[in-house]
């Protein structure tokens, strides 16, 4: 399955949805998306909801730890949101979920940038 990235903008705050596999194929997507809203569209800060995943791999966890350093570099925060119990599994033992902060729900994530 493909993957498909459906983003708005809240403020400086960018949300992303992640539906599908995010894997090598959806990589460069998914890296060229949130690259162009940190640097373009000067976003300071994401939400990423991947409550639509259905599978995440590596290639996925490496494109994520870019962007985290990226946006913490300008100063801001990620937040993910939505994690099946298999991908916080892959969070937890890739290290992620010491680095990011992990939500339960897209508003939950937002309360925790001030914006909701």
């Amino acid at each position: 399955m493909a993957l498909s990235i459906m983003s708005e903008r809240h403020g400086r705050v960018m949300v992303s949805r992640l539906v599908g596999e995010f894997d090598q194929q959806s990589a460069v997507l998914v890296r060229d998306t949130l690259e162009q809203a940190i640097l373009v569209e000067s976003i300071d800060h994401l939400v990423l909801n991947l409550s639509g995943l259905t599978f995440m791999d590596s290639t996925g966890i490496g494109v994520l730890l870019g962007r985290y350093k990226q946006i913490t570099q300008r100063g801001g925060r990620i937040v993910v949101c939505g994690l099946s119990p298999t991908i916080a599994r892959l969070f937890e033992l890739s290290g992620l979920s010491k680095i990011m902060i992990i939500a339960p729900s897209e508003e939950d994530a937002l309360q925790v940038l001030g914006v909701a």
